[in-house]
């Protein structure tokens, strides 16, 4: 198993792509804490169903945006776990508007959850990473970040600054053995994607090379991989995973 005997904090992790790499960071050995803030049931959920197949999962409620909440979170997974090896900041919302109609409470709660609870949770492990002299930060970005979205200035704001964030940071820990990465997904079949009309779907997907989205397996892959030994000489990247869109 490529993560036996780690123990990874997922954020975000009771659906769409955070439940999908918790899954299958479990799958590989990893001991997986669940972070999420509204849906509990879910976020249980997917503990037992990790414990179906053998693994380890705790499920941890707290808004990240929040640096107590933060802080608590990342005490309790270590209390739990002993340690923390994989952070994968993935938590994330839209509040999406042209700029003109946007509000400044949209534009600060994207950036406080996107991009502010990213520092804190990332900040929260550095010592216990640093410590040990091992770990893997694995940021989850977006396309938005590198192109733009109308109607999506406060997201891709967000999702650029955590690309500038992981470039930064890969830099100061890397001679800890600390690795840092992003994966910048593309269009992906999610609860987000669901509420598009059907037209809509086939529209996005006509502007893919593959001519499909992806699924949230596909990013959970890169994920498992950026956070092996398999990539160990990787960090400050940014890996697309878009079906080319951005190519």
């Amino acid at each position: 198993m490529l993560l036996a005997g780690k123990v990874a904090l997922v954020t975000g992790s009771s659906r769409g792509i955070g439940r999908a790499i918790a899954l299958a960071m479990a799958k590989e050995g990893c001991q997986v804490a669940v972070n999420y803030v509204g849906n509990e049931e879910k976020a249980k959920g997917l503990c037992e169903e990790i414990g179906s197949l053998g693994g380890k999962a705790l499920p941890f409620k707290a808004d990240v945006s929040r640096w107590d909440e933060a802080k608590t979170l990342v005490d309790g997974v270590l209390a739990s776990f002993g340690r923390v090896d994989i952070l994968v900041n993935n938590a994330g919302i839209t509040r999406d508007n042209l700029l003109l109609r946007l509000s400044l409470d949209d534009w600060e709660e994207v950036l406080r959850t996107n991009l502010t609870g990213v520092y804190n949770c990332t900040k929260l492990v550095l010592k216990p990473m640093i410590k040990q002299r091992w770990g893997r930060i694995i940021n989850i970005t977006s396309v938005s970040g590198i192109t733009g979205n109308p109607g999506q200035s406060n997201y891709a704001a967000a999702k650029a600054g955590l690309i500038g964030f992981t470039k930064s940071l890969a830099k100061e820990v890397a001679s800890r053995n600390i690795l840092v990465n992003g994966i910048a997904p593309g269009f992906i079949a999610t609860d987000m994607t669901e509420k598009l009309v059907k037209e809509g779907q086939e529209e996005l997907a006509a502007a893919i090379p593959l001519g499909r989205l992806g699924s949230p397996e596909e990013i959970a892959h890169v994920a498992v991989f950026l956070a092996s030994e398999k990539a160990g000489y990787i960090t400050g990247q940014i890996i697309t995973v878009d079906g080319g869109l951005t190519m």
